[in-house]
């Protein structure tokens, strides 16, 4: 899937998709239309892209990023269920950290729910390390791990 999927800026008209998208990454807690409208309206500090099959047009996953300052955070990433393990999160969030270094940033922060084992095994590969636990940090009590990735120019 990787080879085949393909990134570009986020529009308007990928709301709804990302919706649904967001309902199947995150059925526990996710984000509505109106919140992905206000992140999309927070740009240009905020940088929102969307995978895609070109095949089908399908949104196969979408990442957001804030670009406050010397660090930039992930405000989500996700991967449909049915794309996962085919390095559509990889893609996302190698282009996620290409962003953040052009705008200047010298680390990525991001939290992960405690019990999201292919998230933070993707976040290890790429270099991510715990800064914190927040404890009973989302709505079902479940643990946030704030993580931290300092960036260099290749990486």
């Amino acid at each position: 899937m990787r080879a085949g999927t393909h990134l570009r800026a986020a529009t308007w008209r990928d709301i709804p998709a990302m919706a649904d998208l967001e309902r199947a990454a995150f059925p526990e807690d996710p984000w509505d239309e109106a919140s992905l409208w206000s992140e999309l309206a927070r740009r240009p500090r905020r940088s929102y892209l969307v995978a895609h099959d070109p095949r089908t047009s399908d949104l196969v996953g979408y990442a957001g990023l804030d670009l406050g300052g010397d660090v930039a955070d992930v405000m989500t990433l996700a991967v449909d269920p049915r794309a996962r393990g085919r390095g559509v999160g990889t893609l996302l969030l190698d282009e996620l950290h290409h962003r953040a270094r052009a705008a200047g940033a010298a680390s990525v922060m991001l939290e992960v729910r405690s019990g999201n084992d292919v998230a933070r095994r993707l976040y290890a590969s790429r270099g991510y390390a715990l800064v914190r636990t927040r404890r009973r940090y989302y709505r079902s009590g479940e643990d946030a791990l704030a993580l931290r990735k300092e960036l260099s120019a290749d990486g």
